[in-house]
């Protein structure tokens, strides 16, 4: 590799993949059994990269608001139906709603990003615009996952504390109130450990990133600091967006709890 060009040879990669390798042999000699699963999902992850490295160095050649936006959409809608998807616990409509926080959250933060914050011009410069957006929807993608499961399943397995709280008069509001605050916690608590960690304990992406490309530490930083802002926007108003289409989906303008509507997945 040539550090001013940032270019790897295939030998180099070649040599890196051999480690992969390695833990697939120290697998099998103790009989893990994970060996297949990890050659499996790292050739799907060399096809799946080689795939978006050439998608998107032909989007960067036309450098065009369509197809930008067209890059864009297709990732949040993947990224919305993967968190539906993550659950354990599902309920009619989770699709729907997952991809409408998912996009609100995302989208909502890396408008401030582009238009505001980093001030890109014009806005859909691809190599601005589709890794600043990538990195926002996969964080608020895990975020809204993590809530709408927690949600969902703390409503199963509680139930009968929540019915009888409505029986005794509380309104859908104050029976669901604990289990919808603890749904956005759980929905930040990787967002929250990576920020506490950062720095000390690890160096994000975005900042390895920028000082692999050459750019000086404290800029560096000042770039990584942004996208945590950004990114815990993102996930709280996704999470907090989520949890409220799931209540009023699951919660009858009656006030009574619809578990009929509730779905447990029989492999997660």
């Amino acid at each position: 590799m040539d550090p001013t060009s940032g270019r790897l040879a295939a030998s180099q990669l070649a040599i890196a993949s051999l480690l992969v390798l390695a833990s697939a042999g120290a697998s099998f000699l103790l009989t893990l059994g994970i060996e297949r699963r990890l050659i499996v999902a790292t050739l799907r992850m060399v096809a799946q990269l080689l795939l978006v490295g050439f998608l998107l160095e032909w989007v960067f050649s036309l450098d065009h608001p369509a197809a930008v936006t067209l890059v864009l959409l297709t990732m949040t809608l993947i990224a919305g139906v993967s968190a539906s998807r993550r659950t354990e616990v599902s309920y009619q409509g989770m699709l729907a709603n997952g991809l409408f926080a998912v996009a609100a959250g995302s989208w909502a933060a890396s408008a401030i990003a582009l238009l505001i914050v980093v001030r890109v011009h014009p806005w859909y410069t691809p190599r601005y615009a589709i890794p600043l957006v990538g990195m926002i929807l996969g964080n608020t993608m895990n975020g809204v996952s993590l809530g709408l499961d927690r949600l969902a399943s703390e409503l199963l397995a509680r139930r009968g504390q929540v019915e009888s709280a409505l029986a005794l008069g509380a309104t859908r509001w104050e029976a669901a109130l604990p289990i919808f605050r603890s749904s956005v916690r759980t929905g930040l608590i990787p967002t929250i450990n990576t920020m506490a960690a950062a720095g000390i304990v690890t160096l994000p992406g975005m900042m390895t990133g920028q000082m692999l490309a050459g750019a000086s530490p404290i800029d560096a930083v000042k770039y990584q600091m942004v996208i945590m802002f950004l990114m815990t926007f993102a996930i709280v108003a996704g999470s907090i967006l989520a949890a409220f289409l799931a209540f009023r989906r699951l919660f009858t303008a009656d006030h009574q709890l619809d578990l009929r509507l509730l779905i447990e997945r029989k492999n997660g």
